[in-house]
Order: structure tokens, then C-alpha cells, then sequence
């Protein structure tokens, strides 16, 4: 559920796609202010559904992760069979690496009749935190037939195969994930993430810096450096990235 970029925390959810966000929109938006906006609003009506939603998101990005469990389920006690709370909650446990409890309340906020591409990916990448990488491949599968070539499913999916430790098919996945024309920027990276794991460090910063601004590619190669200079603890911190999120309609 990894990435480089969109939100700059290193929480699962913003691996993310993994878990079916809408990445934001730059690096130079301020997270602060968006969660004192929003904190104010929750405040102004702890009730109001949207008010919950969008102070948990802003208390992640900021990586106030506990709370923003917190703030999520007491709103989720409130409104037990919101869906939209419940995918909020669920991504919060994920990001705060409650991994079986993100999964339990994940399977909650959509049907088998009427099922959520994104959820279904974010299911399966907090399998993959679990180590049931087979299980979570499942729930790509199914979100892959619901949203055919779906650059943050293939994201995520790639992924499952950098912590299962088979790079080479990371690397084809994620390489059909960049291909697509609606991959964001995250995918991209992530990309760069597993060609730099198998040593190709000069072809991973090519990818990173491709038609990239000159100060955001400085930055995603810095991060990708400091990641790669771990070695050993790469793969590990993989698994810690946000992926590439799902957009949402």
C-alpha cells in the first residue's frame, strides 16, 4: 500500500491506494490547516457524518493516527451502518496498523451483492500486512474484475509481491500499473521503489524524475534514496508506504 508521494506519512492508507482514497492534490497543501478547518467544523457538530469523515482524514495526514481511530469510532457508535464511516473507520485501523480489525470493519462497509472495488483493494492490503498474501491477491482479483487494469489495484497487487519478496513480479505489475494513462504519481514511485530494490538505482531515479517538476523529483528521489540506503529493512518499509489510493467518484 505503498508510495512515495501524495500525503507525506509513512501510514498504510495513503499506500494509501491501497486503501481507495483520493490522493491529494500537491505537496505544497498545508495538512495543518486543513485539520484545524475541520476539527473546527467536527466541533461545530460531532454528529454531521461528512464533519467525522474529513477530520479523521486530516488528523492521518497530519499522523495523529490514534486519534483519528478514535474520533472515527465514536462516529461509527453513532451511525453503526454508515458505509462511508465504516470504509473511513476501517482505514484508520489500517493506518494505525490495527490490520485485523481494519480488515473485520473493511468487510462491513460493503456487500457481497454490491461490493466496493476500493474497499475490496483495501481489504486485501491489510491482508497482505497480516502476511496472507494468496488471500489478499483474492481481493485484487475481485477488484480487478470490478475496475479492469486499475492502476491502484495493480499497485497494491505489485506490492503484495515486495513483501512476499518475488521483485522481479513486483516489478512486471507495477510496470502495467505505470502503463496506464489515470496512474497517478504514487504508482509511479512505487515503481521506483522496486526497481531501486534490485539495485538499478539509476533506472529507479529515471522513473521518479520523469516529467516531474524539478523540486518535487528532488524530493521523491531523496525519500527513495533514504529508503533504499536501509537495504535490509526496505522491504519492511514497503509494506509501511501508502499505495497508490483508488479515486473516488
Amino acid at each position: 500500500m505503498l508510495g512515495l508521494g501524495g500525503c507525506q506519512t509513512a501510514g498504510t492508507s495513503d499506500i494509501t491506494g491501497s486503501l481507495g482514497e483520493k490522493p491529494e492534490a500537491s505537496r505544497a497543501a498545508d495538512p495543518r490547516r486543513e485539520l484545524e478547518g475541520s476539527r473546527d467544523r467536527f466541533r461545530a457538530n460531532p454528529k454531521d457524518i461528512d464533519a467525522a469523515l474529513q477530520y479523521g482524514k486530516a488528523l492521518r495526514a497530519t499522523g495523529q493516527k490514534s486519534q483519528a481511530v478514535a474520533v472515527l469510532e465514536q462516529a461509527t457508535l453513532a451511525h453503526p451502518s454508515n458505509k462511508a464511516l465504516l470504509a473511513g473507520y476501517g482505514r484508520a485501523l489500517a493506518d494505525n496498523g490495527n490490520f485485523q480489525q481494519a480488515f473485520d470493519i473493511l468487510s462491513r462497509a460493503h456487500t457481497p451483492d454490491d461490493p466496493d472495488w476500493r474497499i475490496l483493494s483495501a481489504q486485501g492490503a491489510a491482508l497482505d500486512q497480516l502476511g496472507r498474501y494468496e488471500e489478499a491477491r483474492q481481493y485484487y482479483a475481485s477488484a480487478l474484475k470490478i475496475a479492469p487494469e486499475e492502476p491502484s489495484v495493480l499497485s497494491n497487487l505489485g506490492l503484495s509481491y515486495v513483501l512476499a519478496k518475488d521483485l522481479p513480479k513486483a516489478e512486471e505489475i507495477m510496470r502495467r500499473a505505470n502503463s496506464r494513462p489515470d496512474a497517478d504519481q504514487r504508482v509511479r514511485l512505487n515503481l521506483a521503489l522496486v526497481v531501486g530494490l534490485q539495485g538499478r538505482l539509476a533506472d529507479a531515479e529515471s522513473i521518479v524524475k520523469a516529467d516531474r517538476p524539478a523540486e518535487e523529483a528532488a524530493a521523491d528521489v531523496a525519500d527513495l534514496k533514504r529508503l533504499l540506503a536501509r537495504k535490509g529493512n526496505a522491504r519492511a518499509d514497503a509494506g509501511k508506504l501508502p499505495v497508490a489510493a483508488g479515486r473516488s467518484n
